[in-house]
């Protein structure tokens, strides 16, 4: 047993988050928070060891899957049965007897669940155990102890806890006892706004009597929101219902009396001072907070504050300058979280300073956009890109008062600008790049191999420069700039000309050097080698349920594995550094889990015919020729004819050279990153035999340059690892904003567009045409199960996913630009493409047939 006074943030593991927190609350100068104390988990733990049949079924629920609800809900129910049931320890009885008498035994208390999982920064648990109110006397506090014990097994909160991958035997449960309040009004402070994340916004939600009918929906309370300690707005609502403390325990629901329904809960000036303790609570524990409070004979009292998990966490800045911060992942079609080495390796390849918040990496564009010619530039080359962005910088700026204007030369530049000097439509340009890029890749792979010890990452240091010569030579961005220009032009010109949309898309199919297309035509290739061999496919098939990596070695002995074999190894020399999220050096490559390939494969033998890959590729080059001659023909029937042809025919041959080229830089960055991982793997395993790591990923949490120290010093801090392990499985979870201010404030875009039509669903046009088709939403590649003639729906593509374009017909995405890879590709294999279409994976339903228009730009559902 330990009273408020005893406990504070350290105690976690002894009465749970919710005991924790009012411990903390209970130290802060000038916050009332209602005396209690707290049983133990301890308690808890005696209870279930005294107890082998609760054991027991702890065991069943553990093999439990999270999609077997009935399951879930018959052990679950079990479980509760049992601990209600329990005689609780006379030693506890006796404590809880004598602490119920230094408060007040015959006072009336609030018994409260507290799980050592919950209201924690990286999981709130909220609501999934159970809380009990006006509590009277010695027995029913000790009846309702027991069920607060039971809670931790509902089915919502075991539900819960699978989902969020959290063993049932390492989450115990304590109970808070806390004397009662009974408030003339109650409720709810955020000290973020709960919508739009601005941290500078605080948010009252006020109702009458206890706050139990604003947190169970029972009635909708009054709303304010405050800024700079000044009520901004108020929303006073029909308050009809209220909670109520019965007088002989328990709760009632009653009727507001007519007159006071409309009367707002609270003065101005109280809701100003509970925003201002509010500010203080926050404060203290570092982060916004959701707060439960109480007002009784003008005095706010506390009974509960949580961190505010939902919101997305701010990159770290030493001053209080305006900031405005755009996503880098969104550019990158990696929105995913990225590890601290990943982060760390990706920042020194890049020019660009970057900052991290939620294991993601953002640009602050706030010197760009403050200077007339950087905010052209800036929200030209991003209203390219992104709309979405371009839009939610737009509402930024149109507020007038966050990014203040500077002269042009004074603020910071935006994206670099100028024209790059013109280069001839010369083929031997492009060949002459990759050969040099790939003549560096392989010296590194040769050199890396010697390399161990502190002089190994000297070497990377070393290689990261010639890394950034070649990503960034000017003559590779004059090729796809190039490439870029004259795709512009003759979409432009063409719509101007001849009313034709979108011209480029049907020119650029299957052109040279597009090393991204090659790999997914090259899979069908590898498929065409197994497609005979019987025991081989049988084979792969037990494979792909079973998702066994260590596969290639055991095929060897079946007819036709050696072939087989040869094939998917020689592809993975080829292409075996690629995977989803490719630019996160810790994330596993195809070569390090070859298994992830064999649905692909079996994909494609299931819906393709031998031949397929040069079928795909030659057919998509005489698409590219035809339109050609047609669009040429056309214009020579024009006035000036014969002088727009030959523009155009020259702007045809020169896209169709330098296009292709535009996969390949980050084909050889990719290259370069796992020659990296790979000896930094070797360099972890030597650690974790020395017992300075516990385990090889371990380096995967510490950046480049800390991993540089350990490797140095022999000395690793596993605090840090495993905080840092914690910390991105809650980033996991959360999506990054485009755009986010340093206020905190995510800030959404829109297309503004009005030709859609009615019920369409609005992205970017990427790849021209329409097709009609079956939706298969797949959020990740390795389950997906495609068929000929389906739409691929998904939250963002990079290279990884090229194999399954093969596949389908059209390319819906939640993530995307004009030239992110996903609609590259679709350009390149002629597949009608919409990327950029917010919550696309959550308003299409799986196998609902769809409409795709990638030359207009949006989505229709047809059922």
């Amino acid at each position: 047993m330990m009273g408020f006074e005893q406990i504070d943030r350290t105690n976690l593991a002894d009465v749970g988050g919710k005991g924790a927190q009012l411990g903390e609350l209970s130290r802060i100068d000038g916050v009332r928070v209602p005396d209690g104390f707290c049983v133990t988990t301890d308690a808890f733990r005696q209870v279930v060891a005294a107890t082998p049949s609760i054991g027991a079924h702890l065991d069943l629920l553990a093999r439990v899957e999270a999609a077997d609800r009935a399951a879930i809900r018959t052990l679950s129910e079990e479980i509760r049965g049992l601990v209600e049931g329990v005689t609780m320890p006379a030693e506890l009885v006796a404590e809880v007897s004598a602490s119920l008498a230094r408060l007040g035994e015959r006072a009336a208390y609030a018994v409260r669940s507290s799980a050592t999982a919950e209201d924690l920064p990286t999981a709130s648990f909220a609501g999934q155990q159970d809380s009990y109110l006006n509590i009277v006397g010695e027995e029913d506090v000790l009846r309702h102890i027991r069920r607060c014990w039971a809670s931790l097994f509902t089915e919502r909160a075991v539900t819960y806890r699978l989902h969020n991958g959290f063993d049932h035997r390492t989450v115990w449960m304590a109970v808070v006892v806390q004397r009662m309040v009974f408030p003339e009004a109650a409720g709810i402070l955020f000290t973020a706004d709960p919508v739009t994340s601005n941290r500078k916004i605080a948010t009252v939600e006020a109702g009458w009597g206890l706050g139990e009918a604003l947190v169970s929906g029972l009635v909708n309370g009054d709303v304010y929101t405050v800024r700079d300690d000044e009520i901004v707005s108020t929303a006073v609502a029909t308050k009809q219902r209220a909670v109520h403390a019965a007088s002989g325990g328990g709760t009632l629901d009653v009727s507001i009396e007519p007159e006071r329904q409309t009367r707002p809960a609270l003065t101005d000036a109280q809701v100003l001072r509970l925003v201002r303790l509010g500010r203080r609570i926050e404060a203290h524990f570092g982060r916004p907070q959701d707060i439960e409070w109480c007002l009784a004979d003008d005095d706010l009292h506390v009974v509960q504050s949580r961190p505010i998990t939902t919101l997305f966490p701010l990159p770290e800045v030493d001053d209080q300058e305006n900031r405005v911060y755009v996503s880098v992942g969104h550019q990158q079609m990696m929105t995913d979280a990225m590890k601290p080495l990943g982060l760390s390796l990706w920042q020194l390849t890049t020019p660009r300073p970057m900052h991290e918040a939620g294991g993601r990496l953002f640009v602050d564009v706030a010197p760009a956009l403050a200077t007339s010619a950087g905010r052209a530039t800036m929200l030209g080359t991003l209203g390219k890109s992104d709309p979405l962005i371009r839009d939610a910088l737009q509402t930024v700026l149109d507020r007038g008062d966050f990014v203040r204007p500077v002269p042009d030369g004074d603020g910071g530049a935006g994206p670099a600008a100028g024209t790059p000097a013109p280069i001839e439509t010369d083929p031997a340009v492009v060949t002459e790049l990759i050969a040099r890029n790939q003549e560096s890749v392989a010296t590194l792979r040769q050199e890396i191999q010697a390399r161990s010890g502190p002089a190994l990452f000297d070497f990377i240091l070393a290689d990261l420069t010639e890394l950034k010569r070649l990503l960034f030579d000017p003559r590779s961005h004059q090729v796809i700039t190039a490439g870029m220009e004259a795709a512009a032009w003759l979409n432009d010109n063409l719509e101007a000309w001849l009313g034709e949309k979108n011209a480029a898309d049907a020119l650029t199919q299957s052109v040279p050097h597009n090393v991204t297309a090659e790999m997914g035509l090259a899979l069908l290739d590898v498929a065409d080698t197994i497609r005979p061999h019987a025991a081989v496919l049988e084979f792969l098939r037990r494979v792909a349920d079973e998702g066994r990596d260590g596969f290639l070695d055991e095929l060897a002995g079946l007819p036709g594995g050696r072939e087989a074999r040869d094939a998917i190894v020689g592809y993975l020399d080829e292409y075996g550094m690629r995977c989803a999220g490719e630019i996160d050096i810790t994330r596993p490559r195809w070569s390090e889990r070859p298994a992830t390939l064999v649905p692909l494969l079996l994909g494609n033998i299931k819906n393709f015919e031998p031949g397929a890959g040069k079928r795909r590729f030659d057919r998509g080059l005489q698409e590219a020729r035809r339109k050609e001659e047609e669009l040429l023909t056309r214009l020579a029937a024009l006035p000036d004819g014969t002088e727009k042809a030959h523009q155009t025919k020259l702007m045809i041959d020169r896209v169709r050279t330098f296009a292709g080229y535009r996969e390949y830089p980050k084909y050889g960055m990719v290259s370069r990153y796992f020659a990296y991982k790979q000896a930094l793997l070797r360099e972890a395993g030597r650690l974790v035999r020395e017992g300075t790591l516990r385990e090889k990923e371990d380096i995967f949490y510490l950046r480049l340059q800390e991993l540089h120290e350990v490797v140095r010093s022999g000395k690793a801090d596993d605090e840090l690892i495993q905080a840092r392990r914690e910390a991105f499985r809650s980033y996991e979870a959360l999506t990054p904003p485009r755009v986010l201010t340093s206020d905190g404030e995510v800030v959404t875009g829109d297309y503004r567009r009005e030709d859609a039509p009615p019920g369409a669903l609005a992205g970017l046009p990427v790849s021209a045409g329409t097709v009609e088709g079956r939706a298969r939403v797949v959020l990740d590649m390795a389950h997906a199960d495609l068929e000929s003639g389906d739409i691929l729906v998904t939250t963002y593509t990079d290279p990884s996913w090229t194999p399954l374009f093969v596949a389908v017909t059209g390319l819906v995405t939640e993530v995307g630009g004009l030239m992110t890879h996903g609609a590259v590709i679709a350009r390149e294999y002629g597949l009608p493409a919409v990327v950029g279409l917010e919550g696309a994976t959550r308003l299409i339903r799986d196998g609902q047939r769809i409409r795709v228009d990638g030359t207009d730009g949006y989505v229709q559902l047809l059922d």
